[in-house]
């Protein structure tokens, strides 16, 4: 099995270990949401659910005949299928097109020839450099919608993925823990890392604003680690304004510095954020935004 695809089944195993009692409004929201966009669907065009995982978010009884969905995690579609009785056509792909690079570019920062091998700081500091000039490209995806033009295209929390699974593949391919543990000094391959995030992120962002496809994307907003539950007022475009009344001492950005509304460059037909308690420790701010296509902007 694939390194980065068997990295990715043991996260949803543990994703799907936790304790799930106070999901529920979470999950409330986020299968209204997507279920929405299944419902709108244009039955006479397919259906593409990136991140579709197991199904857990996904109300795919609502999904018209010719929905796929697009999971890297080599046993999402089984996963689907127990849940919702649907063998639905699948694609098992890198949909950043970059994280095979991106591991590749970790080994090769801790060799020095066919057999030395650098030391570790050496190493970290050689990938810092390596990872400025590395360009996702997610061709997969781009080719597929070329191919099937789709006419409603769901992003089920997989763009939020991102960041962690490229700290993961940095952090396994250096063989240790390489983050700096004191927040009031640089990081510089952190900094690197978030870099590569971020365009892999907006490189997918880009190929869906360019679709012609009605989009409706959930994903991570914000990761809070430590302090009081938050409280949101209305929405703003920065989520950082919407947020209220709280101490975190801990907040992590899975799409760093990211404008999803920018990169997107249409205005969203429903746009929305809700709290999701996922562990006592662990809570995150969710963003939901639906976009029409490009055709529904020029009436």
């Amino acid at each position: 099995m694939d390194p980065i695809a068997t990295t990715l089944a043991r996260e949803q195993r543990a994703f799907l270990r936790r304790r799930h009692a106070e999901w529920e409004p979470h999950l409330v929201k986020v299968r209204a949401f997507l279920g929405q966009g299944l419902t709108q669907a244009d039955p006479e065009r397919p259906v593409l659910i990136l991140g579709a995982g197991s199904g857990l978010e996904i109300p795919w009884h609502l999904a018209p005949k010719d929905t796929t969905g697009w999971d890297l995690d080599p046993w999402s579609r089984l996963r689907t299928a127990l849940r919702h009785r649907r063998w639905a056509p699948w694609v098992f792909e890198d949909l950043a097109g970059g994280f095979d690079a991106l591991a590749e570019t970790v080994a090769r920062s801790r060799r020095f020839g066919p057999w030395a091998r650098v030391k570790p700081e050496a190493a970290k500091a050689r990938l810092t450099g390596l990872l400025k000039d590395l360009q996702p490209d997610p061709e997969a995806l781009r080719s597929w919608i070329q191919q099937h033009q789709p006419g409603t295209i769901l992003a089920a929390n997989v763009l939020g993925q991102f960041h962690a699974l490229a700290r993961r593949i940095v952090a396994q391919g250096l063989g240790s823990e390489p983050w700096e543990a004191d927040p009031e000094r640089p990081d510089p391959l952190a900094e690197a890392v978030e870099a590569w995030v971020q365009r892999a992120a907006g490189a997918v962002l880009e190929v869906l604003a360019q679709s012609g496809a009605h989009l409706r994307l959930v994903h991570d907003r914000a990761v809070f680690t430590a302090g009081t539950v938050p409280t949101l007022g209305a929405f703003t475009p920065r989520w950082q304004d919407q947020v209220q009344g709280t101490a975190w001492l801990e907040v992590e950005d899975p799409l760093p510095e990211l404008d999803v509304l920018e990169r997107i460059g249409m205005t969203p037909m429903e746009a929305q954020r809700w709290i999701w308690r996922l562990a006592e420790d662990q809570v995150h701010l969710v963003e939901a935004l639906a976009f029409g296509s490009a055709s529904d902007h020029d009436r």
